[in-house]
């Protein structure tokens, strides 16, 4: 595979794309957290989804292992699986084929056409999750902060959203050290969601109904 997809796109905004056996030794670093359904991940440059690409598929190992026998749980944990993986892209095409590429995965693990209320859930939850935007800033190609959302599964099919602002989770984990001077502040109402919505189940999420 090429590595740049022009000279000129190198030079203004160097990119250079990682190789597939060094995202693979680079997630083997990490090897317990790439294989567990629910770990989050944030890829802040991520182009068209080369390590998200390779996260999705061993959380999607984690989840045939898990519940392979059990298509109400596979379905449901696939998309946590899912859920879980953030990415930032500061160019529109790139985002728009990391988002396809992961739908592609996830569609093809589960035998899903666009048709099916899980493929439209895990289409809205990718336009949610995958940003087209600058991580440096920290706002999206709108000029708004970017907001995350945070998914949790409740089980029996219901799932949880609450959204966080990018800028402030960046400084969550120094302020809630064991032992930081400002340790009592890490769940001061600065981390608290910019939003919460109700539970909702995958047919909810197809239809966008999360208000």
């Amino acid at each position: 595979m090429s590595l740049v997809k022009s000279k000129q796109r190198v030079a203004d905004h160097g990119e250079v794309f990682t190789p597939p056996w060094m995202v693979e030794a680079m997630l083997d670093l990490v090897k317990g957290e790439t294989e567990r359904i629910d770990s989050r991940f944030l890829e802040p440059a991520c182009g068209s989804g080369n390590f998200l690409v390779q996260i999705l598929r061993r959380k999607l190992a984690a989840v045939e292992s898990k519940y392979g026998k059990s298509d109400f749980e596979k379905r449901h944990h696939a998309l946590l699986g899912l859920m879980c993986i953030y990415g930032i892209e500061l160019l529109p095409d790139n985002i728009a084929e990391c988002r396809d590429n992961l739908l592609e995965i996830f569609a093809e693990y589960l035998d899903l056409d666009d048709a099916d209320d899980l493929y439209r859930s895990a289409r809205h939850v990718l336009s949610q999750n995958l940003v087209h935007g600058d991580a440096l800033t920290m706002k999206d190609s709108s000029g708004q902060p970017i907001t995350f959302p945070e998914w949790g599964y409740l089980g029996k099919g219901k799932f949880q959203r609450r959204d966080f602002r990018f800028d402030v989770l960046t400084h969550w984990s120094a302020f809630s050290a064991e032992g930081s001077l400002f340790a009592h502040l890490g769940k001061h109402e600065i981390f608290a969601p910019v939003r919460e919505y109700p539970k909702m189940t995958v047919a909810e999420l197809a239809s966008g109904v999360e208000s």
